[in-house]
């Protein structure tokens, strides 16, 4: 699921205090409370201590009172939610980006938790965890049947303390045992490197740092280089969003003017509106943003932004699909109510809610074998979704059912030219075009395959 887009919630949750503070102050017939809202009070305590007192096992008050509250949220829509406190915790690392633990992003599949990337240089990377492998142990106790939550805590924890995943990696017949210590991992939310005379970045999460970090990324691939690059590479593929402030932030390093997004509440005059300051830091070299189904809520800000601005093309899939703007309300020291309250349009005034950003130029990635056969989910498939209440449908005109003869190639043709990440390569070699031949060669050219640290040691040594 998409991370929500978040804003800063003191002043928002002391607004809201004040407000119902005065209530009962300026008239007694708005402190008076419906009658009909007092008979439905009245059956959810009837039900509570129908609940409590004949359910089949003894439950206590606060499991009752968490689970109404959840349940009340749910009805809403699929990102309002209760945030206790491992989830207040979770939402702290995302926000600040540094916890105590292994560097590994997992996921729960048919209840078994499975690896989805190890970051770079953390103590999963280094012990050789892998992209797809599945945790069934931790320091030798099977964890078939726990909860994501329940693994996770386990895998974090205090640094310098030691600790043994038992791993099953598809397409080894034995089990791997892997030990390594944790570490404080400071999330980067941006990396960057140069492909001949091209400069990549890749934003995978909106924390705390990633304008600042963009800004300095921009700023490294021009010392690196010793002059400008000919165009950037920004990859927001498979980044499910986090801060609002740092989408805006984002986009404004690649804008000089306009706006960037607008969020608008229940009621029509409320509309908040956020504009670029003078000054591009990219200083208007041509610019490729990378999207995908992953791409999602505070991602699409940026890549709407830049879309509608003129300032970059759009490469890729289309985006999730999630433009609704979520503000976490604090309850108390480790709970917070997580409420959906505004939903966000891009400059033209689009929303991306449902339909998500379409790609100027759809990339397929036909380097995953799957691309064709594998189910993608969006936010349109999610249960009590906001609905897109101005939505165009050009399918009809864009509908086109000729095959590309530049996406006809197989993953085994691409493989054997030493490319493992098609998009990517397209947006790199679209930008070097403006540099030449030479330049398309350079920026194209394939990585060195890592050593894996658990092959056996014969499969490490090139020709064995």
């Amino acid at each position: 699921m998409p991370r929500p887009i978040l804003r800063t919630p003191i002043l928002t949750a002391t607004a809201i205090v004040g407000a119902l503070t005065l209530i009962p102050l300026a008239t007694s017939a708005m402190a008076a409370v419906d009658t009909d809202t007092y008979r439905e009070f009245d059956q959810f305590l009837d039900v509570f201590n129908r609940v409590k007192a004949e359910y089949v096992d003894k439950v206590d008050d606060k499991t009752l009172i968490k689970g109404a509250i959840q349940g009340m949220l749910a009805s809403l829509d699929p990102h309002s939610s209760y945030v206790d406190a491992l989830d207040y915790e979770n939402l702290r690392i995302m926000t600040e980006g540094n916890y105590g633990g292994l560097g590994l992003t997992v996921q729960m599949e048919d209840g078994a938790i499975k690896v989805v990337a190890p970051q770079e240089d953390s103590p999963a990377a280094r012990a050789g965890v892998k992209s797809g492998d599945y945790i069934t142990h931790i320091d030798g106790k099977l964890i078939y049947g726990d909860s994501l939550d329940e693994a996770v805590g386990k895998m974090r924890g205090k640094p310098g303390s030691k600790i043994t995943l038992g791993l099953v990696r598809p397409g080894r017949d034995k089990p791997l045992d892997v030990t390594m210590t944790r570490e404080i991992i400071v999330q980067k939310p941006v990396k960057w490197e140069v492909r001949g005379n091209v400069g990549y970045i890749n934003i995978n999460t909106f924390s705390e740092n990633t304008g600042a970090d963009t800004r300095a990324a921009i700023m490294a691939i021009d010392k690196s280089l010793g002059h400008r690059p000919l165009g950037y590479v920004v990859d927001l593929r498979e980044n499910g969003g986090g801060l609002l402030t740092q989408a805006i932030e984002v986009s404004d390093a690649f804008l000089d003017h306009g706006e960037i997004v607008s969020q608008r509440g229940r009621e029509k005059t409320d509309i908040e509106r956020y504009y670029a300051k003078p000054g591009d830091d990219a200083h208007g070299l041509p610019v490729v943003v990378l999207t995908d189904p992953g791409t999602a809520s505070a991602s699409e800000i940026v890549a709407g932004a830049l879309q509608d601005h003129h300032r970059a093309l759009i490469m890729g899939e289309r985006s999730f699909g999630k433009g609704s703007v979520q503000t976490v309300l604090p309850l108390g020291p480790e709970t917070a109510l997580r409420l959906t309250t505004a939903r966000y349009f891009t400059p033209s005034g689009r929303s991306v809610q449902e339909g998500g950003i379409e790609p100027d130029i759809k990339v397929p990635q036909l380097t995953d074998p799957d691309y064709k056969s594998r189910p993608v989910f969006r936010e349109a498939d999610l249960r009590k979704h906001l609905i897109n209440e101005v939505k165009a449908d050009n399918a009809v005109l864009e509908e086109d059912t000729k095959t590309d003869p530049r996406f006809a190639q197989t993953p085994e043709q691409l493989k054997k030219q030493g490319i493992d990440d098609f998009q990517l390569y397209y947006a790199l070699k679209t930008v070097a075009r403006l540099g030449g031949a030479a330049q398309v060669a350079a920026a194209t050219k394939p990585r060195p395959i890592k050593p894996d640290p658990t092959a056996p040691d014969s499969a490490k040594v090139p020709g064995k």
